[in-house]
């Protein structure tokens, strides 16, 4: 008899312990699956109830994962509090990865900055919010093209000497931006949008990364929740939810997307598995130093992504998937064309 899913989550969870990835060459070392914590305060209103977060990760810390994302943005700044009063009880067992690089007024986010004074000052507000002592891992959250990269790692580099930065992380730059970077401080993990549907770095990134030695962290691994099978043209988003108005979510483009939704779905049929379950190993398959950091506010959810871990696609099926979804044009941008020249978010 097949088990339902719910009691084949928590028998996987429950009886093996998460397997650990390494990112890039600086000896970091995390859970395969990690846990964005983003939307518990940030961009998907509306917001869970704090209470309800800190149990959410306390059980994810139950359940093998040790490597938890926030940023000083996220909010801006009660992401990371939230994250520091949660995982302040098992500090010495987590990775708790926190970026810079926005300019943050009266509780807005204004455009990026990454001077080395701002990234210090950054710093100094973070390990406080985080109640920590030392940053696990510390990205720039974007590329800020009016301060050279090599300032930015120069900054860093000298955090990491005094003991307050372990590990140097770059998000969404590109190939000149992290070998400049890289040649000054090295780069323990690169933070990118990597799915099933947005493989833009496969062609230059990911090859340069792989020759350096640094890992991948892939933000929105589901789509931002499409690729759970739970988004059709009849959702409706909250009031304040991103998704509202990026392309990729109109009606038109769900519909039209529902294609790739139609692939999971057989995959995770043949493998008693769920849709957002295949594209997390999807993910994972691709490079064994890729690790997916999808976001939830439910604990079943968190379960179900978690036990993903346990997936091992074969090359047949990974080939399969390959074949197939090249047949399938995805429809509407990940981002307004605003959003891509300012933020990046």
């Amino acid at each position: 008899m097949v088990l339902p899913l719910f009691y084949h989550f928590k028998t996987i969870i429950m009886n093996t312990k998460m397997p650990t990835r390494k990112l890039g060459n600086t000896g970091l070392e995390v859970s395969a699956i990690g846990l964005g914590c983003m939307g518990m305060t940030f961009s998907y209103a509306p917001f869970p109830e704090k209470k309800d977060m800190i149990v959410l990760m306390a059980k994810a810390v139950e359940q093998g994962v040790t490597f938890f994302d926030t940023a000083e943005v996220y909010g801006p700044y009660n992401n990371e509090e939230l994250v520091g009063e949660a995982l302040k009880p098992f500090r010495n067992e987590v990775v708790i990865a926190t970026k810079f690089g926005f300019n943050i007024q009266d509780g807005k986010m204004i455009g990026v900055t990454s001077r080395p004074e701002n990234i210090k000052r950054a710093v100094e507000g973070s390990l406080k919010r985080l109640q920590v002592d030392v940053i696990d891992l510390l990205y720039q959250h974007r590329v800020d093209p009016n301060v050279p990269i090599e300032d930015v790692a120069g900054a860093v580099k000298d955090l990491i000497k005094e003991g307050k930065v372990k590990h140097f992380g770059l998000s969404e730059a590109g190939v000149q931006t992290i070998c400049r970077a890289h040649a000054v401080q090295p780069v323990a993990a690169l933070q990118s949008e990597h799915s099933l549907w947005t493989r833009q770095h496969e062609k230059e990134i990911i090859p340069t990364i792989e020759e350096l030695g640094i890992g991948l962290v892939a933000f929105s691994p589901l789509g931002k929740g499409f690729l759970a099978g739970k988004i059709d043209e009849n959702t409706k988003f909250g009031e304040g939810d991103i998704r509202n108005v990026l392309p990729r979510y109109t009606e038109k483009a769900r519909i039209a997307n529902k294609a790739l939704l139609d692939l999971l779905h057989q995959f995770a049929t043949k493998r008693n598995a769920t849709p957002a379950q295949i594209a997390l190993a999807w993910v994972m398959a691709q490079k064994p130093w890729i690790v997916p950091i999808p976001g939830t506010t439910k604990l079943h959810r968190l379960e179900e992504n978690n036990a993903a871990a346990f997936i091992e696609l074969t090359k047949e099926e990974l080939q399969q998937i390959e074949n197939a979804s090249a047949q399938i044009e995805i429809t509407g941008t990940r981002y307004t064309e605003a959003m891509e020249k300012s933020t990046g978010l």
